[in-house]
């Protein structure tokens, strides 16, 4: 089963506790993997009060669908350029260094830290110290994430999401044992994706 999402979209923090079941209740019929998606780049959010408006007003609505906690202290920031790359590439950083699991744990803290206390997370040194925490190396990580690699991989997540049709976050990719494959767009509750694998 493949997670197809970006760590600063809001209805993939709403799905975080989702994939935390479905890993634990599926993980012997299912490998999951994880895949960035690539939300926004740089310049492409301006950030004034409409912007701001509208973030808080989306996230009120995927904190009342999935119950997820969201705090508005991001909205004092001055300013902020809304570009998820960053995140998207330490994700795949961290995946590529330490594997598949701690690339899932990774990103539930940056998700975490961006949507629950603010934290900018479109900076490097932000994405590092939070990796602190896990007992990984923060230096090798540093290294990688400003590698031309690290910057490859990524692409490479983005042009793979969209090979499987997922262009909208989060997206769900089942294979079956055939090689056939169910791509499931958008955030579904755990009730429809587990109506979904029987």
């Amino acid at each position: 089963m493949i997670f197809i999402l970006d760590p600063m979209c809001s209805w993939c923090w709403g799905f975080a506790p989702i994939i935390e079941a479905l890993v634990k209740t599926q993980s012997d019929r299912y490998y999951f993997s994880l895949v960035v998606g690539g939300l926004r780049t740089k310049g492409e959010m301006l950030w004034n009060e409409t912007s701001k408006d509208y973030l808080r007003s989306h996230w009120k609505q995927v904190s009342h669908r999935t119950g997820q906690a969201f705090s508005d202290s991001l909205f004092d920031k001055e300013q902020f350029d809304y570009d998820t790359y960053p995140a998207c590439k330490a994700v795949v950083s961290v995946r590529e260094l330490f594997g598949m699991q701690s690339a899932f744990t990774y990103l539930h803290t940056i998700q975490e830290a961006f949507y629950t206390k603010g934290k900018d997370i479109t900076n490097v040194d932000v994405l590092s110290d939070l990796l602190k925490g896990s007992g990984l190396d923060s230096s090798s990580f540093k290294t990688f994430f400003e590698s031309d690699r690290a910057q490859l991989l990524m692409e490479h997540d983005f042009a793979k999401a969209r090979s499987m049709g997922a262009n909208a976050f989060p997206s769900i990719v089942v294979v079956d044992e055939e090689g056939h494959m169910v791509c499931q767009k958008g955030y579904r509750s755990l009730l429809e994706i587990q109506k979904l694998l029987k």
